[in-house]
């Protein structure tokens, strides 16, 4: 086994089950998150996870303490994997966002380093997840697992940027539900990105594969 690490976005909040842009906004999870992360936390620990880091906010924090609960890990609160500030976009509906800002959110949601609301770009919040996130995998033994509890655009913009994927392309990556995981696994072949995608969006276990060609 290779080192691992597991991006888990946060479970379900008000503003998700309203479509509310939430940002930065610290919303806390509701009833329906609550149960989604403690579900989500029994299959996680399977995994055996050396560490947990988290985003800072309510509902990450929250989603990282259930997997404490069950492994006895400590949490470690990082800031920089917060969500995307969204500046004046956030607590909107998309709705509203289209009309207080015509064409924004398509452009936007297209791959566009606009920046949300004035917020920040998608690089920019790349770059702060990959410099919490990478020491924590370069300090893990081989075959440790590092969860990151955090968001889901911050989530998919560390993957895009740790699989080596040029940042017009980020938006290829789905949409991630809520308290669901995206799993990157060390690449030792010597050549390619340093990471691999093994898992996006899931809710059960990677399973281990030999080559494309067995």
């Amino acid at each position: 086994m290779k080192r691992r690490i597991v991006f888990w976005r946060h479970g379900r909040t008000s503003w998700n089950a309203q479509q509310r842009f939430q940002g930065q906004s610290d919303v806390p999870l509701d009833e329906v998150g609550l149960a989604q992360v403690v579900q989500a936390a029994r299959a996680l620990a399977l995994l055996e996870p050396a560490r947990i880091i988290s985003s800072d906010l309510a509902r990450a924090a929250a989603t990282a303490q259930a997997l404490s609960d069950v492994t006895g890990l400590a949490v470690e609160a990082d800031q920089r994997l917060r969500e995307t500030w969204a500046g004046q976009w956030e607590g909107l509906s998309r709705a509203e966002i289209d009309q207080r800002f015509p064409g924004e959110l398509s452009t936007w949601a297209a791959g566009s380093d606009l920046r949300p609301g004035g917020g920040e770009t998608r690089v920019e919040v790349a770059e702060r997840m990959v410099a919490a996130v990478q020491p924590a995998a370069d300090a893990l033994a081989e075959s440790g697992t590092l969860i990151v509890a955090t968001h889901g655009g911050s989530a998919r913009a560390a993957i895009g940027m740790l699989v080596g994927l040029p940042p017009d392309h980020w938006a290829a990556l789905g949409v991630l539900a809520n308290a669901a995981w995206s799993v990157l696994q060390e690449n030792s072949t010597g050549y390619g990105p340093a990471w691999r995608l093994q898992e996006y969006n899931a809710k059960s276990l990677p399973v281990e594969a030999l080559a494309d060609d067995r």
